[in-house]
């Protein structure tokens, strides 16, 4: 098949015909990927991955996560789906069957697979899927593959981290630290829950999408007072803070700009700066009794909340698409990462 493979870290990636066809095990799909988006995980796996938490992709491989497509073949023991069918993925393909997963946590499971480390991804024209009967997600006629290539992983992230982890209420101040597509789609998903919400970034074009998103006030990352800033613009501070980028320099204002019993919601991992290891001021988190939790995906059982959101007009995953392209410009956009020159979401649709 045609696929965009990574042969090294940081260098452009290989556009062939002939890399292997994803393989179809008994309880297993494989999918025409008709749409994937380019996400900063993507990114950071390019680069090396994160192998301080364990997660370095082997090489050769093929990247992309954030993909949908349509139901090409089937294993003998799937159930709940068919040739044919139009469907999305969560990024990471959990087991169903262990501790985690039974408790309903199959974002969280004990075995995961995820597309790059254990098969293809979507940056290849097909893309097998592990258990398709836990991991598939059924995709709606009204919403497009290219709005959907983010609901694999950076909508459904920011969604789960703001609905579900943070638990996001009316009238309550939110405060999104980095405005790429995580922190973007954490705007309008705050937005359309009844949150006031302040977007932080360093660019420019990225704050005034999110005021088209929905953000009430915007905070240029570059000053040294950013905290303050919101501090004085709430009157107190933000109930909930969202960390989208997942750095230092994120991190501690992020934390710094909750009131008393606020939130913290940590979505973005950090860079190779930082290796997982940031000093945090864990005496105001007792002192104010301030909560600090990991978001990490979304179970696929709880999709359809969103989707159902999606449909009805309260969220539109399509205008974070910013370029579709074909797959051998897929280098390009992730070299325009290093230096954060993308705003919103690159989709490749053309295989």
């Amino acid at each position: 098949m045609k696929a965009a493979v990574m042969k090294e870290f940081g260098k452009p990636l290989a556009v062939v015909n002939d890399w292997k066809d994803p393989e179809c095990g008994p309880a297993d799909a494989v999918l025409r990927v008709e749409a994937n988006g380019i996400c900063r995980s993507d990114w950071h796996l390019w680069q090396g991955g994160w192998e301080w938490v364990g997660f370095v992709p082997p090489l050769p491989t093929v990247l992309g996560h954030e993909y949908c497509g349509v139901v090409e073949e089937v294993g003998s023991e799937v159930r709940k789906f068919k040739k044919g069918q139009r469907v999305v993925v969560p990024f990471h393909h959990s087991c169903g069957v262990c501790e985690s997963c039974q408790a309903g946590h199959q974002n969280v499971c004990s075995d995961l697979r995820i597309p790059a480390f254990h098969y293809s991804g979507g940056f290849g024209r097909y893309a097998q899927v592990a258990r398709a009967d836990v991991n598939l997600v059924p995709l709606p006629e009204p919403i497009s593959f290219e709005a959907a290539a983010s609901l694999g992983c950076r909508f459904m992230t920011a969604f789960h981290g703001v609905a579900h982890q943070a638990g996001v209420k009316p009238g309550e101040w939110v405060a999104v630290f980095g405005c790429g597509g995580v922190g973007l789609a954490a705007v309008e998903i705050a937005t359309a829950l009844g949150a006031n919400v302040i977007a932080v970034s360093r660019g420019a074009k990225k704050l005034a999408l999110a005021r088209e998103l929905g953000a009430v006030h915007t905070v240029r990352a570059d000053g040294a007072a950013v905290a303050e800033e919101i501090v004085e613009l709430t009157g107190g501070g933000v109930h909930v803070s969202v960390d989208a980028l997942g750095t230092s320099a994120t991190t501690l204002p992020a934390i710094a700009a909750l009131r008393t019993r606020g939130r913290h919601v940590r979505i973005g991992m950090s860079g190779k700066e930082d290796r997982g290891q940031i000093s945090l001021p864990v005496d105001v988190f007792v002192a104010r009794e301030l909560t600090f939790v990991g978001s990490f995906g979304m179970q696929a059982q709880r999709y359809p909340e969103m989707l159902r959101m999606v449909v009805a007009g309260q969220l539109h995953p399509e205008k974070l698409v910013e370029r579709r392209i074909p797959i051998e410009q897929a280098s390009d956009v992730l070299q325009a990462m290093s230096g954060f020159g993308t705003v919103g979401v690159a989709v490749i649709n053309q295989y």
